[in-house]
């Protein structure tokens, strides 16, 4: 099949097709400007001398200190983990049709190769529009915001630019990750010229053993610290990869146990319930409990995320708190811990940003659950029973396992980021105290007779729990869901009209 065919066939379909291209090419989008802007920020040089010597050209205290840097493309990297699976959402929407037009496409001669590129190379394409649209609003947007103050200083990194291996790692990259990620989505789906189905996929119930991916997680991430202050001149970049293997593990663990969360949920749910809508909602949750593992992903990262930056915002806190303490009883001016508090606000509004988009994600595969069996709430409907008992079920299905994953991912997020930054100890040392006149104790001559060395205690205090906090995030992830599944049960009424029972 030549090139322009495989094209022009990718390209083709209704107007749910091109929803589909359009959200994928968004959800591209802004993945890219998340991308190039935490390679931008790493693409910063530092000036020569000190380990802490600043680049006073930037205003922002985040670009300005080297040591920040990190924290500050961590976090915009963070914005790139919801869009991706906005994307892998979006690539569902319209299921059904597309399965017929891949049927179609055998029925007329095409190997199933050839169809499973056609669908590689729609996503591809999408993709690649939307980085390409990405590059053209960074650069563009390097140029307008390009306007140093009046000390000369500039409020983003506008004076620098990635190298272009980076800028082709992010514009071609995510087109080609999200092409092979289609190729590995179909890879147990046969499409035949009388339709399309899934292979033999998964028929054992899901099993508790994600937990182990979660406690593992935790312990890896708990000794990252230890393991640095241990071991002299260990390389800080082993450290940090090791961070991030602990976190993927807890993030994998967290996400993989929503199935059995699921799963279990839907067994306690048909023991329990007395009513037609959990009795459908307990059916639904046992007979796919995947489902909620692919949904929440991106919601529950974002979730881990938070819980952590609110425990690390504790600790400052409490160090900033301390250091005022000690400085104000010994008369000098502590070191400036507000610089720390500020990169957690910039943490908190990345991860705001996420759930913000992981549920507009939510919102595309509600939707299309409810169009993709608008046939069978269309047959409930017409024996008699109520849109609100269908709606109903739907409300039961997404909250029976999301409301303990977020507990849950809360919880192990407050016990990475307490176990990584440990207790706040002060003290333990001696400190020299004048008894008499500041002029006898700057005196070389006097000073011995007037100076005494104080042995300062050692205290060691533990950061308070964030609870207002973290309540804020499990609860906003939470109101977020609810107002997400509002929005979507709009559409039931007309995916459950009569008409629907003759939709092929």
């Amino acid at each position: 099949m030549r090139p322009g065919t495989l094209a022009r066939l990718a390209l083709a379909g209704n107007r749910t097709d091109a929803a589909r291209v359009v959200l994928t090419a968004l959800s591209a989008t802004l993945a890219a400007l998340a991308g190039l802007a935490a390679m931008t920020v790493l693409a910063i040089e530092k000036p020569p001398g000190h380990d802490w010597e600043q680049s006073q050209q930037y205003a922002n205290a985040l670009l300005r200190e080297p040591g920040l840097r990190g924290g500050t493309a961590f976090a915009l990297l963070l914005l790139a983990v919801p869009v991706l699976a906005l994307a892998g959402q979006s690539a569902r929407l319209g299921a059904p049709a597309r399965d017929r037009r891949l049927a179609a496409l055998r029925l007329a001669g095409a190997t199933p190769g050839q169809v499973t590129r056609v669908a590689m190379l729609e996503t591809g394409l999408a993709a690649l529009v939307g980085t390409l649209v990405g590059l053209a609003v960074y650069l563009g947007g390097r140029e307008l915001l390009h306007r140093p103050d009046a000390q000369g200083q500039l409020a983003l990194p506008t004076d620098v630019l990635p190298s272009v291996p980076a800028i082709a790692a992010v514009t071609l990259g995510l087109p080609l990750l999200a092409a092979v990620g289609t190729a590995l989505l179909l890879r147990r789906v046969a499409t035949t010229p009388l339709g399309v189905f899934r292979r033999a996929g998964r028929t054992r119930s899901p099993q508790p053993w994600p937990a182990l991916f979660i406690g593992g997680g935790v312990v890896v991430t708990a000794l990252a610290e230890p393991l640095r202050e241990a071991v002299e001149g260990v390389d800080t970049d082993w450290i940090a990869i090791l961070l991030a293997l602990g976190l993927f593990a807890v993030v994998t663990g967290v996400v993989l146990g929503t199935g059995w969360l699921s799963h279990a949920a839907g067994r306690l749910l048909h023991r329990l319930a007395r009513g037609p809508a959990t009795l459908l909602a307990a059916r639904r949750l046992t007979d796919d409990p995947w489902t909620s593992s692919r949904t929440f992903a991106a919601l529950l990262a974002s979730v881990l995320i938070g819980a952590g930056a609110a425990t690390f915002r504790a600790y400052f806190q409490l160090r900033q708190r301390i250091e005022q303490e000690e400085s104000l009883a010994a008369e000098y001016l502590g070191d400036d811990r507000s610089f720390y508090l500020n990169t957690m606000d910039l943490v908190d509004l990345a991860v705001l940003v996420a759930v913000v988009i992981a549920t507009a994600g939510l919102l595309v595969t509600l939707v299309e659950g409810i169009v993709s069996r608008r046939r069978a709430y269309a047959a409930l409907v017409a024996t008699g029973v109520p849109r609100t008992t269908i709606g109903t079920s739907i409300l039961v299905q997404v909250l029976a396992p999301v409301v303990p994953a977020v507990l849950l991912t809360v919880g192990v997020g407050y016990a990475i980021g307490r176990l990584f930054t440990g207790d706040v100890v002060s003290g333990g040392y001696t400190q020299e105290v004048c008894r008499a006149r500041a002029e006898l104790c700057d005196d070389p001559a006097t000073r011995p007779l007037h100076v005494e060395l104080v042995p300062v205690e050692r205290v060691v205090r533990t950061p308070d729990v964030p609870l207002e906090q973290l309540a804020l995030v499990g609860g906003g992830a939470l109101l977020a869901v609810l107002v997400t599944v509002g929005l979507g049960l709009l559409f039931l009424r007309a995916n459950t009209a009569m008409e629907e029972l003759r939709t092929t």
